[in-house]
């Protein structure tokens, strides 16, 4: 599950840096200078005036209405009880479909589908629990189709006419949005919006490294400038123009997202299939907001997991160290410095499989002296991945966690960072024993720039079922015998 005993193949080597006018240079994930933008100080967010557009009619009250109304005309014995499963089935199934959270305003034809299917299922199963557990009341054929089609029709209409409000105040006064990707590719897609203002966002700047002399809208390029265009005119989108900006402007648009910003990846190219999502004709989908990575969650996971880990293999535990001691001699306990969440640095522990000439070896050589002369047991370490058991308490402490990003040395982290987009942003999350990124294979000997890529896609995508899944699949392949 690590990769500090092998030396790197040219996919996961080092390349020299691309030459980048704003490129950081820090040991650890830069916090005031990322991507070529000063950040206010702590890494805080932006500060932003309140969105002068009006609130959101509330959609959830539509649905509540609707369903209340439904009920009262088409239940033959109108009840509380009845009543409150309806609503409650119907605003649970519509918060699931994210019905009530869409950005953007949708047609009412659009929603058309997936609101009438959500209130013929949520009749359906209240006409199966009356027939169940009160046949005297259960619904006829005629009630449920009646009630399905009354709901249907008041839902619609009120959904449409909060939309139609909405859309009319989006058109009076578009939502303010920054585009950042490079100057000639965002002035391009903000030149497209500004000619659609139909698609109820308008582009206010561009957010670049340089303004390359381009044309159009003003080119921001300090966080100075960006803070003053959030303020002045009430920013409320960000567009992300391709995925190569998502990697190299990662922490810009995290700040933007922490600031309030709704964060859209806009793409030039053929969409993809799966985006629904259109801006004046760009597939465009909206990227997560950002979380509470490693929250309680995450964290009683580790805790209970890693605890109950501990107690069980502490025999294995004993007998590694023994027998360590007995065939390796003295220092049966490897120590290093790593690099965690936010740049941090803590003690990883391992047992000891090599043994480094110096400190500085340890610290600034990638493959380890001798170490193909490694003993059997040693070896044997390796293989199994047991000499990474000791890491349960680094997760117990809460210096890691099980799943996340692997940590790397101080070193390492000041190479990578400068040379691959986004491996400084591996860093938002507390690095663990196992992750995404090694149960694909990339371990030992693979790619660096593959491990980042899957790193900040788990990230970007976590949640803790995810977690479940990344140890379940790990604990597989500790059994086949492919440790790294």
């Amino acid at each position: 599950m690590t990769a500090e005993s092998t030396v790197p193949s040219p996919a996961g080597r080092p390349r020299a840096a691309a030459d980048h006018r704003f490129s950081p240079v820090s040991v650890i994930p830069p916090r005031e200078a990322i991507g070529g933008f000063g950040f206010p100080s702590g890494g805080q967010p932006f500060v932003r005036l309140p969105s002068r557009l009006p609130s959101r009619l509330p959609l959830p009250a539509v649905d509540i209405g609707a369903a209340l109304a439904g009920g009262a005309l088409a239940l033959p014995w109108p009840h509380p009880l009845p009543l409150a499963l309806l609503v409650l089935a119907v605003l649970r199934l519509n918060a699931h479909a994210s019905l009530y959270r869409a950005a953007r305003v949708p047609a009412v034809l659009d929603e058309l589908p997936a609101v009438c299917g959500r209130i013929a299922v949520s009749w359906c199963a209240l006409a199966a629990l009356l027939a169940a557990y009160s046949p005297e009341h259960a619904l006829s054929a005629r009630a449920l189709v009646l009630g399905c089609a009354l709901q249907s029709v008041a839902s619609c209409a009120g959904r449409g006419v909060v939309h139609g409000h909405r859309r009319r105040a989006l058109l009076r006064r578009p939502r303010a949005a920054l585009v950042v990707g490079r100057a000639v590719d965002a002035q391009r897609v903000a030149a497209a919006l500004l000619r659609h203002p139909g698609c109820e966002v308008r582009p206010v700047g561009v957010v670049a490294d340089e303004a390359n002399g381009s044309e159009g809208l003003p080119v921001l390029t300090t966080g100075e400038e960006v803070q003053r265009a959030l303020i002045q005119n009430g920013v409320q989108d960000v567009l992300a123009v391709g995925p190569a900006t998502r990697a190299e402007q990662g922490s810009l648009l995290r700040v933007l997202g922490a600031s309030g910003c709704t964060v859209w990846e806009v793409d030039e190219d053929v969409p993809a299939p799966e985006r629904a999502d259109r801006l004046a004709g760009f597939a465009c989908r909206r990227l997560p907001a950002e979380r509470w990575y490693g929250g309680a969650g995450k964290r009683l996971l580790d805790v209970l997991a890693s605890g109950a880990l501990l107690l069980l293999v502490a025999p294995v535990l004993l007998v590694c160290a023994l027998v360590l001691r007995a065939a390796d001699g003295p220092g049966v306990v490897f120590r290093q410095e790593r690099i965690g969440k936010d740049g941090r640095p803590f003690t990883l522990l391992k047992f000891r499989t090599h043994r480094p000439a110096d400190a500085h070896e340890a610290a600034t050589r990638w493959s380890v002296a001798d170490e193909q002369e490694m003993g059997w047991f040693c070896r044997f370490l390796r293989r199994t991945s047991l000499d990474e058991l000791l890491q349960l308490w680094n997760v117990l402490w809460g210096d890691m966690s099980l799943v996340g990003p692997r940590p790397e040395r101080p070193f390492f982290v000041a190479q990578f960072s400068q040379t691959y987009p986004g491996y400084a942003a591996r860093h938002r999350m507390r690095t663990g024993i196992t992750g995404l990124a090694q149960i694909h294979g990339l371990r030992g000997d693979t790619s660096i720039e593959d491990r980042c890529r899957f790193d900040n896609a788990y990230i970007d995508d976590w949640s803790l079922w995810q977690d479940v899944c990344i140890l379940v699949r790990t604990a597989v392949s500790l059994v086949r015998r492919t440790g790294s």
